[in-house]
């Protein structure tokens, strides 16, 4: 009969092994999958163990093998479609090696972050993956011989190694396209620039404007917060100015979706009289009318390519930090279109 009752004692590998016939090191072998045992004692093994609710303990096999098959993973914040859809793409990679993966939210804070990296040092996890607050995270699991692996930000590139995009050169194309269409006053909107992410967008941003022969407002850099609620009421005043912009490059997609609401509050009409681009994705942006252009990044490979960094080194198949770049790509929607004034004068023209 299966042990699940509420309060019931925990089935020991001990009454596995006594209830598919067999040893307990044959017991414990099939059901970690390391070592041989034929297929049809395995399944017998692992038969027994389902009847009896029998679950292997983790920590205590790390601890009688002095390794762990846990890998940490912290990341910013899961209420945004990104974070969730890399610690998705990280799930799978864990799953895929043979590990179990401890999944943590650290809100962005520092605080948080740090007592993440403590959570991470008590459980002896292998090894870990985060999207980084501050360099304070890495500098720490490393002092305690815990590798990682930075994701999506980079905070210590000399002695962690990392998976990223290059959020530079995609800003930078984002805003070139703002420009082609003759937006000369375009907004960016940002949530921060202390993170390798917020700051290589703007950095981008700039290098567009600068490269076209166009003065930096910096008027029109502006921050926002961190939710959509924030970038809405940013957005608000922000296109109430007596010279409101054109066109807003909202740098990631909460703040891309406060703007598109402050749009819709003031009755201005995407991209009839404004233009909108965000950076990253999300499925709201295809399902409005206009469709939202945006820059797509493929969070879940960010996530398990992270995964797969990290086995690498816990394998001691790569050892000297490295940066892994992954692509990204723009999809054209109907949110951005050449400016009012210059359609005007296109038909006037014509």
């Amino acid at each position: 009969m299966r042990n699940d009752g509420i309060g019931a004692r925990r089935a020991t590998i001990k009454e596995v092994a006594e209830a598919a016939g067999v040893s307990r090191s044959t017991a414990s072998r099939a059901l970690s999958g390391t070592g041989y045992v034929a297929e049809n004692v395995r399944s017998r093994v692992r038969l027994a163990a389902e009847e009896l609710g029998y679950v292997v303990d983790a920590t205590a096999r790390s601890l009688k093998q002095q390794s762990s098959r846990l890998i940490g993973v912290v990341v910013s914040d899961l209420r945004n479609a990104f974070y969730s859809a890399l610690a998705a793409g990280a799930a799978r990679a864990c799953r895929s090696a043979g590990y179990t993966m401890v999944l943590l939210d650290d809100w962005g804070h520092e605080d948080d972050e740090t007592s993440a990296a403590e959570t991470f040092v008590a459980l002896r996890v292998a090894g870990v993956v985060a999207t980084p607050v501050t360099a304070t995270l890495s500098r720490y699991l490393v002092r305690h011989r815990i590798p990682v692996i930075e994701a999506d930000r980079r905070f210590s590139e000399d002695t962690v190694s990392a998976v990223v995009v290059d959020n530079r050169a995609a800003a930078r194309a984002t805003t070139e396209h703002l420009l082609a269409l003759g937006h000369r006053r375009i907004a960016l909107l940002l949530d921060e620039t202390e993170w390798t992410t917020g700051n290589d967008r703007r950095e981008g941003y700039t290098d567009a404007l600068r490269a076209g022969g166009h003065a930096i407002d910096p008027r029109l850099v502006v921050p926002t917060g961190w939710d959509a609620e924030a970038a809405r009421q940013a957005a608000t005043e922000l296109l109430q100015r007596p010279d409101p912009p054109t066109a807003v490059f909202a740098a990631n997609n909460l703040l891309a979706e406060g703007a598109w609401r402050a749009a819709a509050d003031l009755g201005i009409a995407v991209p009839d009289r404004l233009s909108l681009v965000a950076f990253d994705d999300a499925s709201w942006m295809s399902m409005v009318s206009p469709g939202v252009t945006a820059v797509v990044q493929d969070p879940e490979a960010i996530g398990a390519l992270a995964v797969g960094a990290l086995i690498d080194e816990l394998r001691g198949e790569q050892e000297a930090p490295r940066t892994v770049v992954v692509p990204t790509r723009m999809i054209r929607r109907g949110s951005t279109a050449i400016p009012a004034l210059l359609d005007t004068r296109a038909g006037a023209s014509a």
